[in-house]
């Protein structure tokens, strides 16, 4: 009898996952063959605005027109030629040191300032975001996520099934919840054949609008010589993706998709402009950077030591102790305050016995940048709906309470309050200093040029003979000709 329930069991298992895959399996919009998901189209827009909120809200980006403009133009011109062109498609710097780009789902790329600095060409940039937006169009992120989900499906079923088998009663673990890993999961890569499907995607989409898809092969030479610097002279592991170690700068069938590419019929390089480039690029920051406090709202408070982005737009007063931020019209506002731990008690139930809150109401504990914490909503004294959050820093408990007053949709304006609330963390330790002074700027080679002069006499405190030829693409040798624009730093 137990045999024949373990045969059920693995009957019923497989069945249902087969069900689920045929459910799943749908047309890959960009290669035409078949691509295993489990969400809509309508979801995964969703999931990507979403994801996209949650990040310009906690994450620091370039405020700089003129190159976001240059950015989302190229952008623009390579998601036209892309095989999902009627998406909407948002393009955004990240203010990071880190060598990285990544997509989300629904046409949401990101490039970090860290990789805009190796680049040396437009057709080297647009390289980049044609490789993400292959990924956006290939639905990669939404397979991986299919392939996650089918795997905790398989376990819930089995789980079931033995329960019944068992007399455990034990059901399973649920599948898998969508969440912030959707970022996390572009930046660290979806593994070669994806990698390799993007980067044919992204030469393809290169040609199409008029760039060199050689640029393609370009940047993966900068991107591994980054590698092969972190790993023999700095002793850092590359972080790009995470893909080198799989994905070759000699990849034969990359360069015979990049020599494809380039006989599509009605693609014709169009030559850029290389003073636009280096315009755009010019005074772009070197290292970590902390940007003032007026830009993009966010708010470091030194002497309590935490960090906070407010709504766009929002004012902000502060005191010594406290720091209030207005929204337009006054229509909400968050106030921070902060209060000593005598001794330690659940953030719930501080919110119960210290602030004498006991209707709290959608109420959840939060857990951001390895601080605990509590949050939930109530009507205060006045009447008003109140979002309220108690978050744990140190010995100290900061209170950080929300008011919505008059909005015209007090519930988007309580989302808007909580990814606020969400963004306090601990200022750190590379933020206490000030911004790097360090900036890109643009020099012709003269004769008798040399790096070894060059790095001699440049403010590079570590390597910087290496850091040099990085950045200007001749790593680990070569010399540019006279009359050839190279980058410093000063």
């Amino acid at each position: 009898m137990n045999l024949a329930l373990r045969h059920l069991a693995k009957v019923t298992a497989v069945t249902l996952v087969a069900l689920l895959l045929a459910q799943g399996c749908a047309v890959n919009p960009a290669t035409g063959g078949p691509n295993l998901v489990l969400m809509s189209e309508n979801r995964e827009l969703e999931i990507g605005e979403e994801e996209h909120e949650k990040i310009i809200a906690s994450a620091q980006v370039v405020e700089d027109e003129d190159l976001n403009a240059y950015v989302q133009k190229i952008g623009e011109r390579l998601a036209a030629a892309s095989h999902r062109p009627d998406l909407e498609y948002t393009f955004t710097i990240i203010d990071s040191p880190e060598i990285n780009a990544f997509a989300l789902p629904g046409g949401y790329v990101y490039v970090n300032r860290g990789l805009l600095l190796y680049l040396n060409s437009e057709d080297q940039l647009a390289a980049v975001m044609a490789h993400e937006i292959g990924h956006v169009t290939a639905r990669h992120a939404v397979q991986q996520q299919a392939r996650g989900r089918l795997g905790n499906a398989a376990a819930t079923v089995g789980g079931v099934v033995a329960a019944v088998a068992t007399g455990s009663g034990y059901i399973g673990s649920e599948l898998a919840q969508i969440g912030s890993i959707w970022a996390a999961a572009g930046a660290s890569g979806f593994g070669r054949e994806h990698e390799l499907e993007a980067d044919t995607l992204g030469s393809e989409y290169l040609a199409k609008a008029g760039y060199d898809p050689e640029a393609m092969i370009e940047v993966l030479t900068v991107l591994k010589n980054q590698e092969d610097f972190n790993v023999r002279v700095a002793q850092r592991q590359p972080s790009y993706h995470g893909l080198f170690t799989t994905h070759p700068r000699n990849d034969v069938r990359l360069q015979q998709a990049v020599a494809n590419s380039g006989e599509l019929e009605g693609s014709e390089i169009q030559e850029s402009d290389p003073a636009v480039f280096r315009q755009e690029m010019d005074g772009l920051p070197y290292g970590e950077t902390r940007a003032p406090s007026s830009d993009r709202n966010r708010y470091y408070q030194d002497l309590l030591s935490y960090t906070v982005v407010f709504p766009n737009e929002w004012q902000i007063q502060e005191t010594p102790t406290t720091v209030t931020a207005t929204a337009p019209d006054s229509v909400a506002n968050i106030n921070i305050s902060v209060q000593r731990l005598q001794t330690y008690k659940e953030p719930r139930l501080f919110i119960r016995e210290n602030l004498g809150i006991t209707d709290l109401q959608q109420s959840e504990s939060l857990s951001q940048y390895r601080l605990s914490g509590y949050t939930g909503i109530h009507q205060n004294e006045e009447g008003k709906q109140e979002r309220v959050s108690v978050l744990y820093l140190g010995p100290r408990a900061f209170v950080l309470r929300g008011e919505v007053n008059g909005a015209e949709d007090p519930e988007e304006m309580d989302d808007l309050l909580l990814a606020s609330m969400r963004t306090f963390r601990a200022i750190q330790m590379n933020e206490r200093a000030s911004a790097s002074s360090l900036r890109i700027r643009y020099v012709q080679v003269a004769n008798g040029f040399s790096w070894a002069a060059l790095a001699a006499r440049s403010p590079i405190q570590q390597y910087p003979e290496e850091t040099l030829r990085l950045l200007n693409g001749y790593y680990p040798y070569g010399d540019p000709a006279p009359g050839e624009w190279i980058k410093i730093l000063q």
